[in-house]
């Protein structure tokens, strides 16, 4: 498979919100914004455990509702701050339909969706 026909995205993310970019028409086109996802975050809760549970399923929900806006994944670049982008590709390396993707990540400060766009795509080129 060439490069040019690789289902490639990308994704900026931090514990709270994400932002994916792919190509216009999955194979091909320019690199667009494809959607936003937001976690708010567990409910306070006096209860620790309980909070780390919710916690938990929460950030799978997360992870879950970026996946579901990525169909087929060749490759992909996720980028952010914090420890999200490794949990996240640890989720996908544990979930059949995205196992064999090929995962990178960096670290960058939140950019605007353009800018995320542009970026994603000279990283693909």
């Amino acid at each position: 498979m060439s490069d040019k026909n690789k289902k490639s995205f990308g994704v900026w993310m931090d514990s709270h919100n994400a932002t994916i970019v792919g190509k216009e028409n999955v194979d091909n086109g320019e690199f667009v914004v494809l959607g936003h996802v937001k976690n708010s975050g567990p409910d306070n809760n006096s209860n620790e455990k309980n909070s780390n549970n919710q916690e938990i399923s929460l950030m799978q929900k997360f992870f879950k509702e970026i996946a579901s806006k990525m169909p087929n994944i060749d490759e992909i670049h996720i980028t952010g701050t914090g420890q999200s982008q490794e949990q996240f590709i640890n989720f996908l390396a544990e979930t059949p339909q995205y196992k064999n993707a090929i995962s990178s990540e960096s670290t960058s400060n939140k950019m605007s969706d353009e800018n995320l766009a542009v970026y994603i795509a000279e990283y693909f080129n």
